[in-house]
């Protein structure tokens, strides 16, 4: 039992450290889209100015940029639908392997 708490209190004090380092070690840093970075890049690369070969089809769609807000709601969206398939389908494996240990216990002669 002492090995299990152990265990708990040192991934605990792992995972709040990767959470408040970059936060120290990243003072002054400039987060921005990959989106801008790659438009950056191709720009140096070919000295000339990225134009987009297409329009996303909302922004079309409704005559203009989705609002930040709309986007990151859409974002999450997406997210959320993503944790739940996985999810579901570690559940249903967790619940098969328990089935089947069920099922060859059963079979075992005694």
């Amino acid at each position: 039992m002492m090995k299990t708490k152990s265990k708990v209190i040192i991934l605990l004090i792992i995972a709040l450290l990767i959470a408040i380092v970059p936060l120290f070690a990243l003072k002054g840093a400039e987060f921005g889209g990959s989106d801008d970075a790659g438009s950056v890049a191709i720009s140096e690369i070919t000295g000339t100015e990225y134009t987009p070969w297409f329009t996303p089809v909302l922004e079309t769609a409704i005559h203009g940029e989705l609002p930040g807000e709309i986007e990151s709601l859409l974002f999450c969206v997406q997210t959320g639908i993503g944790v739940g398939i996985i999810a579901f389908i570690m559940g249903r494996l967790v619940e098969r392997s328990k089935q089947e240990k069920i099922h060859n216990n059963k079979k075992k002669p005694q």
